[in-house]
């Protein structure tokens, strides 16, 4: 999971933004025959981008423009992804959105839209049906339109998000609350995690599992025999799920991960990533001194150089130091949880094998 201070890194243009530019280009073109390249629209807070176009086509009732997503200096997924936008005219008056090629379907309720809809999100309709007003503004029309968006090679591209996981087939969603792509701020992925929460709250389950990684993941599945629709991918962000479940509570929650990642958030850490925490190793030597270790095992684990090389040297004394970490893990959760949902902690190795469990 790739992050680092923003410092002088360029700002991007999400998908919903680069949809509502085109949007905006295809619906003028469809009323005046002209194209504006480049567009501009109006974002929530403000700023006036402006997009040019990567490609425009008319044809009877409707007209299609294109914008290359730009994320700037963010490594999206999405970057360099063409958005295709198709405006029609819409009889029964309003904005009807569509879902072309490489765009989603919602399949399953817990989201913001409807099963059946396309995945595009509130805010981009927010944005689109915004430059649409604008332009229709300008020239003195209804803003009535059928919006089809397409984005080739989506659906390919959406196997590496979660999407599937989430309900949302056959393509990428059309995302972005502001407007703007800030740099390695992996909005996307604390959107992911969101939604899964609601996703699974929606189908009924008691039981949740936030993981840091797949290993992990697939371990506490199998542990709990959990369906996949109770599965979080967390990555870094324990502060992100925790926060969003205390305000969305779920009856169970279990956090799985390896020794490393845990023992940050033992130690009151809640966002788990290199760049933001690292692991107190002289915490870990106090940890392993308050279990019994004798004067030469704590000079030992003083010289190691990693969390991992500390547990090794309580593991081969016989001192449960993961099952410590695994309980004040689930300390540090219950705290940030503020109460309502029951925790458990598992602590798995590299290889999926269950090295500590705490809780219920």
């Amino acid at each position: 999971m790739p992050r680092r201070p923003e410092g002088s890194l360029r700002h991007g243009w999400t998908t919903g933004a680069c949809a509502a530019a085109a949007a905006r280009a295809a619906f003028e073109a469809l009323h005046t025959g002209r194209f504006p390249d480049p567009v501009s629209i109006a974002l929530p807070r403000g700023e006036r981008p402006a997009f040019a176009l990567a490609r425009h086509e008319r044809g009877s009732g409707w007209a299609e423009a294109a914008v290359v997503k730009d994320a700037g200096d963010d490594p999206d997924v999405t970057h360099g992804a063409l958005i295709v936008v198709r405006v029609a005219d819409n009889p029964a008056g309003g904005i009807a959105y569509r879902a072309g090629e490489g765009v989603g379907t919602v399949t399953r309720p817990g989201l913001a839209l409807a099963v059946g809809e396309p995945a595009i999100n509130p805010k981009p309709r927010e944005i689109i049906a915004r430059a649409l007003a604008d332009a229709a503004t300008d020239l003195g029309r209804l803003a009535d339109a059928v919006v089809t968006i397409s984005i080739p090679g989506g659906e390919e591209i959406a196997k590496r998000t979660l999407n599937s996981r989430l309900g949302i087939i056959g393509g990428l969603s059309i995302l972005g609350t502001t407007g703007i792509v800030i740099p390695y701020s992996c909005s996307s992925w604390i959107h992911s995690i969101h939604r899964g929460i609601d996703v699974a709250r929606a189908a009924g389950l008691a039981h949740v599992a936030g993981s840091t990684g797949r290993v992990s993941e697939e371990a506490v599945q199998r542990l709990h025999r959990l369906p996949e629709e109770a599965l979080i991918d967390m990555g870094d962000f324990a502060g992100g799920m925790l926060k969003y479940l205390r305000a969305h509570p779920v009856p169970r929650l279990t956090l799985a991960g390896g020794f490393g990642k845990l023992a940050k958030l033992a130690s009151g850490h809640l966002d788990l990533h290199s760049g933001a925490s690292q692991v107190d190793l002289d915490g870990l030597v106090t940890a392993l001194a308050s279990l019994g270790a004798d004067p030469d095992l704590v000079a030992k684990a003083r010289e190691a150089g990693s969390g991992g090389a500390v547990l090794a040297l309580a593991d081969e004394a016989g001192l449960p130091l993961a099952d410590l970490i695994a309980r004040r893990s689930r300390e540090v959760a219950l705290a940030t949880l503020a109460g309502g949902v029951a925790i458990d902690v598992a602590v798995f190795d590299r290889g999926g094998q269950l090295l500590a469990h705490a809780g219920p």
